[in-house]
């Protein structure tokens, strides 16, 4: 059964862990969402939480990364603590390591790197904390110029995991996501299109990478959106609430409406946050209401790069 099938009749609204596998990150409204002191047992407590009530929601697609601090851990930890939910899907991501050591306020939070060593590496780590619960790979944050898409070793690496029942994929990010989702799906290793999912910023304000989504889905891709509040941008945009239903709900409609997306993720970091989010399947968006939000690619990813770590 591949990752789509088992996908179906589930929610289409995926859990993604990054802003409470770490202390910091550039969502904003950190400070009034989270416990103050932050720590290891705290985030673990609210990421659990979180996954006991998407669970019961319905939720089956679960969004880590080598670089979300110390989700994987988390996730694997709850897991283990539930046998009833053999039936999520996860995914992964490397490419970024971690390195903030658990600051708020470090210098540096996550260094990137596409080469075949640091591949080795977080796989391995990735393993030793999911095992065999890892369903979906995918390289961390590809741009145009990534060595990740001209690699003929990684790509072959990449392949002999896909042989072993791993689905192989890719995030993008920055202004030009389409140019590099283009690339990628035009990879092959033995004849056979190595990339099978794609992840990718898309929401009102940035709607530019959907044609090349959808060609995407068009070749078979999964297609995972994210970002779809903008870091929290477009939480609390009162152009967005419509019919009592609020502005986080109707901006993750907006992605559910399309027609290539298959799991629109949820950045939630308390249960009221998820909750509204999940009002989000039972919306229908009128178009009218947010595409006149999208702003110049350059822009959004220039404001996005000034968030704050908070």
């Amino acid at each position: 059964m591949t990752v789509i099938d088992r996908l179906a009749g589930a929610s289409r609204i995926g859990l993604g862990l990054a802003a409470v596998g770490r202390p910091g990150y550039i969502t904003l409204g950190r400070e009034a969402d989270l416990p103050a002191g932050r720590t290891v047992e705290a985030m673990r407590d609210r990421a659990h939480e979180l996954l006991d009530q998407a669970y019961a929601a319905g939720v089956r697609y679960v969004d880590v990364a080598r670089s979300y601090g110390r989700a994987e851990e988390f996730l694997a930890q709850w897991l283990r603590a539930r046998p009833d939910a053999a039936d999520v899907v996860v995914g992964s991501k490397w490419g970024y390591t971690y390195v903030a050591g658990w600051r708020v306020d470090a210098e540096a939070h996550e260094v990137k790197d596409h080469s075949v060593a640091t591949f080795d590496r977080q796989l391995g780590e990735s393993r030793a904390l999911l095992g065999d619960r890892l369903d979906l790979y995918q390289i961390h944050s590809v741009t145009p110029d990534s060595p990740a898409l001209r690699d003929e070793v990684l790509h072959r690496r990449l392949a002999d995991l896909a042989a072993q029942g791993t689905v192989i994929g890719l995030s993008t990010s920055g202004p030009a996501q389409a140019e590099a989702i283009r690339a990628a799906l035009g990879i092959r290793v033995g004849g056979r299109p190595l990339f099978r999912s794609v992840q990718a910023t898309w929401n009102p304000l940035e709607p530019s990478a959907g044609p090349a989504l959808a060609e995407a889905h068009d070749a078979g891709c999964l297609v995972i959106v994210k970002e779809a509040l903008a870091n929290g941008r477009l939480a609390g945009a009162g152009s967005l609430a419509s019919g009592g239903a609020p502005a986080d709900a109707v901006a993750l409609a907006a992605a559910l409406q399309q027609p290539w997306a298959t799991v629109v993720l949820s950045g939630a970091v308390t249960g009221d946050q998820l909750a509204s989010n999940l009002r989000a399947q039972t919306l229908t968006v009128d178009p009218a209401r947010w595409q006149g939000l999208a702003m110049p690619s350059a822009r959004y990813w220039r404001e996005r790069s000034q968030l704050p770590w908070a």
